[in-house]
């Protein structure tokens, strides 16, 4: 017969599992605090230890509260489309533009450096129970949640551009306070977000404590909105960002309050 795990540790190592996600969250927002207080490689090395946090929080809260296989789908529909989408990007220029990425952001898999797929990850959770928050069809959770993916985007590539962690080749047409990112970026974001959180709505949905995602995305949207404005001196990014992804966070954290 295989030996029975004791009941008090089982219970012990699910409580330690619940908790993970909440101590990564607040790790996660102590990292991309200090990010402003940093420069040059130290804050290189910080960009991608914030992803691979900001991965496990999110992560760890689907597998706590969804499961391991719901969690081990989300990894793989999330980092797979992530990476295709990026290594077509960078190979065609198709969705995004033409770019490419610079040697900062660690070891690579076809031209695309593996931190990318998990950020894509990181996001996607949130902004898919978002969508489910708002949205009562599967159709129209994927197309809110897609576009609350994609809207953060409006931040993270002028930022990223900045930083030097990629360029882009070709801008013809740039988004309003971003003369580096074009407009085309935004919109493949937007195609490949709303295909991605439209393929999570295959998963099944759970009733469970969703605060700590929820707290991540809002996080997110007004520490976006403060670092734009505040620290990197794009006040127009601020706001073009702050309208567009705010076209959800407003209303989900109202729904929040209700």
């Amino acid at each position: 017969m295989t030996p029975s795990v004791p009941a008090g540790a089982a219970a012990l190592a699910a409580g330690r599992l619940r908790r993970a996600p909440e101590a990564l969250a607040a790790l996660t927002v102590l990292l991309q605090i200090g990010y402003p207080l940093m420069s040059g490689r130290p804050r290189d090395l910080l960009t991608v230890v914030t992803v691979v946090v900001f991965f496990a929080a999110s992560v760890t809260h689907a597998l706590a509260h969804r499961g391991p296989r719901w969690a081990g789908l989300l990894v793989l529909i999330t980092a797979g489309t992530g990476l295709l989408a990026e290594a077509v990007g960078t190979a065609t220029g198709w969705p995004f533009g033409d770019y490419t990425y610079a040697d900062s952001l660690g070891p690579a898999l076809l031209d695309v450096p593996l931190v990318i797929p998990l950020a894509w990850t990181m996001m996607a959770y949130p902004c898919l129970l978002v969508g489910q928050a708002l949205a009562r069809t599967p159709l129209a959770a994927a197309l809110v949640g897609g576009s609350a993916l994609a809207a953060w985007d409006l931040f993270l590539d002028p930022q990223m551009v900045q930083a030097g962690h990629w360029r882009f080749t070709d801008v013809q047409v740039a988004l309003p306070g971003a003369p580096d990112v074009p407009v085309s970026n935004h919109l493949g974001w937007l195609l490949v977000a709303v295909l991605m959180v439209g393929a999570l709505q295959l998963l099944p949905r759970r009733v469970a404590d969703d605060r700590q995602p929820a707290a991540l995305f809002l996080w997110t949207y007004v520490g976006s909105i403060v670092a734009h404005a505040v620290f990197a001196g794009r006040p127009v990014t601020a706001l073009v960002g702050g309208v567009g992804m705010g076209l959800v966070a407003v209303p989900y954290a109202l729904s929040l309050r209700r």
